[in-house]
């Protein structure tokens, strides 16, 4: 009877110890997936960040899957795994770039809601960057946005970062077209400092901000100066008048002295 107790005893440890086996095998099985997963998707994204380099040096007609694998320091049959055509490879860039500068931008306005601050100051850091030490980056991004002019399969992509900003602010505006305009004078600051021979600084951009984000208060504080310098408005004409008024008002003697 002891003899069969030990048996069980031990029927049961080994059942035990190969169930504990077989999930530490599967646990390993598990990380080694997962460990590949991970080291799949570091490489996809090298892929796509060498892919943006090359148009920031070549432009968009550089872009080869032997460039971008030069580039990125993998084989070429990397970027073909993961991309079979170049239109994928395009369009993988411009969503991730697009995401990219959605997330700084949203950061950005976060910030300004919750201190409520305009933000103007931060966002003219921003395009100043955008424009100055981060200009290379942001030619190649909008050469991919021209690019999708002609391709239609790129459209969604260079329309993200637009309709990221445009949920995030939604909530916040009741002004639909205050909104759009906002939008479409980012890119426009953007295209206007990029052909320029300076490009602007923040401290010339954040008057234009301050005017598309707060119409009311912007043109107030213009007028303010405005009074500091020159006075009131028609302050100059309306003493004049008063002048004249008193001057009238006196009775005209025709003697240049005082009357008799």
């Amino acid at each position: 009877m002891a003899d069969s107790a030990s048996r069980a005893d031990s029927a049961s440890k080994a059942s035990s110890a190969g169930e504990a086996g077989t999930a530490r095998a599967d646990t390993d099985r598990a990380g080694r997936v997962d460990g590949r997963r991970a080291k799949g998707e570091r490489r996809r994204q090298a892929i796509i960040e060498a892919t943006l380099r090359v148009i920031e040096r070549d432009g968009v007609a550089g872009v080869t899957h032997r460039s971008v694998a030069r580039e990125a320091g993998v084989p070429t049959t990397a970027t073909t795994y993961y991309f079979a055509s170049l239109d994928e490879l395009l369009t993988a860039t411009l969503t991730w770039s697009a995401d990219a500068l959605a997330t700084e931008i949203t950061g950005l306005i976060s910030r300004a809601l919750a201190t409520g601050d305009s933000g103007a100051g931060d966002a003219a850091e921003l395009l100043a960057a955008a424009v100055g030490r981060n200009r290379g980056r942001s030619l190649a991004e909008y050469e991919l946005y021209l690019l999708a002019a002609r391709r239609p399969e790129l459209r969604p992509a260079a329309r993200r970062w637009i309709n990221v900003l445009a949920e995030t602010l939604g909530p916040h505006s009741d002004d639909p077209v205050a909104l759009r305009a906002l939008l479409a004078a980012v890119d426009g600051l953007v295209l206007q400092g990029l052909i320029a021979d300076e490009p602007p600084t923040a401290e010339s951009i954040r008057p234009v901000l301050s005017y598309l984000i707060r119409p009311a208060e912007h043109l107030a504080a213009a007028q303010a100066r405005r009074t500091r310098r020159t006075g009131p408005p028609g302050g100059a004409d309306q003493a004049g008048s008063s002048r004249q008024e008193d001057t009238s008002a006196e009775p005209s003697t025709g003697q240049s002295g005082p009357v008799a």
